[in-house]
C-alpha cells in the first residue's frame, strides 16, 4: 500500500461549501474510490490560505490513472468546478506533495 499526498485550492469563501459537498459524498462515488483502491482518505483544509491537502493510501498507483474516464468522477469534477481550481476539464488542479518525514 502506498501513501499518496497532494494540495488543491478553493476559490475564497468557498469552505463551508466544500465541506458541506464532501459531507454528502455520493455513494457511488465512495464505492468508486474504494473499488479502485483508495482507502484511508482524508482532505484538510488550512483555513487560512484556502489550501486543501490531501492524503490517501492506495494498493495500486497505476489504478488511478483510471479515475478520469469514470462518468461518475468526471460528473463530481463538473459539480465542484465552481468552488475550486481546476483544469478545462473539470479535474481539480491537484500537486503532488512530497513525503519528508513519516513516523509509523
Amino acid at each position: 500500500m502506498k501513501q499518496i499526498a497532494f494540495e488543491m485550492k478553493l476559490i475564497p469563501g468557498n469552505e463551508a461549501e466544500y465541506k458541506k459537498r464532501h459531507d454528502a459524498i455520493w455513494p457511488e462515488l465512495a464505492a468508486l474510490l474504494k473499488t479502485t483502491g483508495i482507502s484511508e482518505y482524508a482532505i484538510y483544509l488550512n483555513e487560512a490560505t484556502g489550501s486543501l491537502f490531501g492524503v490517501m493510501k492506495v494498493q495500486d498507483v497505476l489504478a488511478l490513472d483510471l479515475l478520469p474516464q469514470q462518468p461518475i468522477m468526471q460528473k463530481w469534477w463538473a459539480y465542484m468546478k465552481d468552488i475550486m481550481l481546476t483544469h478545462p476539464n473539470h479535474s481539480p488542479i491537484s500537486i503532488p506533495l512530497t513525503n519528508v518525514f513519516y513516523l509509523p
